[in-house]
C-alpha cells in the first residue's frame, strides 16, 4: 500500500476502524479534544511527512461539529507536511441544499465543498451523494461510491426476481431507482407521487406503475425523520402490493424516524453504516444496518493503487 496513512474523526470510528482491518493498515494515531467552550483541538501523533493521507469522517449530526473536525484534521496534516490529503466522506451533510430554492436563498452544498477545496483536499471520496451535481462543485477530483451491490445481493437472496418491483418515493428518485433495477435485471419500476407543502412534510397523492400482486423494494439515498417513507409504503399497500421493504444507504432517522418506521407498513428497512447509529437501532427488529466498509476498503485499495474502480458496481 506504499506510504499510506487513515486517519478517523469522532464522527464514525467504527466504520473507519473497519475499513482499515480489511485493508490490514494501522489506523492513524490522532489526538482530538474539546476545550471548555467547545471548540476542538486536533494534534497528529505520528509523523506524516511524505504520507498519502485519508481522512474518514461522515458530516451527519452534530453536522457542524463533525464538518469543522473534519476540516481542522486537514489542516493538521498539511501543516504536519502530508503529501496528500484525502477527504473520505461517507454521509455528506448538507448535500439537499444543493440549488436555491427561492431568490434570496444559498446554495450550502457548494460553500461546504470550497470550504472542503480551501482547507488543502487533493481529493474527495464520497457515497450515494443525494445530488450528482455536487461532484461539479468540487475543483478537486471526486471518487463516487455505491452502496447498491450490497442492497442488491441481500434483497436478491430474500426475494425472488419475478416478484420484486423497485420504486421511488419521488420523481427525484426515479433515477436511482432505475439504476438500481438495471444492474439488478429487474423490470418493473413504480413511483409514488409526492408534494412537499413544508419541509418534513410530505403527502403521497397517486401511485405510478402496477405493483398488484409484488413485492415493493424501495429505493433512496437518505431517510431522515421516516415521513415520506411510511406513507409511501402505506400507498404502495393500498395499490395491492404483496409487502414492502426499504434500502436506503443513509440512515440520518432524525426526530421521530425510528416510531414513524415501526408504525408504517413497511417490512423491512435496510441502512448502511455511513452514518453511526447502530446502538440506538439494536432493538428495532424492523431497522437492519448493512456495512459499506468492505466496499470502501476496495475502492481505497484501487484508488491507491491507480486502478478504475467502475467494475465495483458494474
Amino acid at each position: 500500500m506504499g506510504n499510506i496513512k487513515i486517519f478517523s474523526g469522532t464522527s464514525n470510528e467504527q466504520l473507519a476502524k473497519s475499513i482499515c482491518q480489511k485493508l490490514k493498515l494501522k489506523q492513524g494515531a490522532l489526538d482530538i479534544k474539546r476545550f471548555s467552550d467547545e471548540e476542538i483541538f486536533v494534534e497528529v501523533n505520528e509523523s506524516v511527512r511524505g504520507a498519502d493521507c485519508y481522512v474518514i469522517q461522515s458530516t451527519n449530526n452534530p453536522v457542524h461539529e463533525n464538518f469543522m473536525e473534519l476540516l481542522i484534521i486537514i489542516d493538521a496534516l498539511k501543516r504536519a507536511a502530508a503529501k496528500k490529503v484525502v477527504a473520505v466522506i461517507p454521509y455528506f451533510g448538507y448535500a439537499r441544499q444543493d440549488r436555491k430554492v427561492s431568490d434570496r436563498s444559498p446554495i450550502t452544498a457548494r460553500l461546504i465543498c470550497d470550504l472542503l477545496v480551501k482547507s488543502g483536499i487533493e481529493e474527495v471520496i464520497l457515497m450515494d451523494i443525494h445530488a450528482g451535481q455536487i461532484q461539479g462543485f468540487f475543483d478537486v477530483p471526486v471518487d463516487h461510491l455505491y452502496a447498491f451491490p450490497i442492497a442488491r445481493d441481500y434483497f436478491i437472496k430474500k426475494y425472488s426476481k419475478k416478484d420484486l418491483i423497485i420504486a421511488s418515493p419521488d420523481a427525484g428518485g426515479m433515477e436511482r431507482a432505475r439504476a438500481f433495477a438495471k444492474r439488478s435485471n429487474i423490470v418493473d419500476l413504480a413511483m409514488t407521487d409526492k408534494r412537499r407543502p413544508a419541509p418534513n412534510v410530505a403527502e403521497i397523492t397517486n401511485v405510478i406503475g402496477n405493483v398488484k400482486g409484488k413485492y415493493v423494494l424501495l429505493i433512496d439515498d437518505i431517510i431522515d425523520t421516516g415521513g415520506t417513507a411510511a406513507k409511501s409504503a402505506d400507498a404502495l399497500i393500498q395499490a395491492g402490493a404483496k409487502g414492502v421493504s426499504m434500502f436506503c444507504t443513509h440512515g440520518v432517522l432524525s426526530g421521530n424516524a425510528i416510531e414513524n418506521i415501526q408504525n408504517s407498513s413497511i417490512d423491512e428497512l435496510i441502512i448502511t453504516d455511513t452514518i453511526n447509529n447502530q446502538a440506538k437501532l439494536k432493538k428495532i427488529k424492523k431497522i437492519r444496518v448493512l456495512s459499506v466498509a468492505d466496499l470502501f476498503a476496495k475502492a481505497l485499495r484501487r484508488i491507491i493503487n491507480k486502478k478504475s474502480i467502475s467494475n465495483l458496481f458494474s
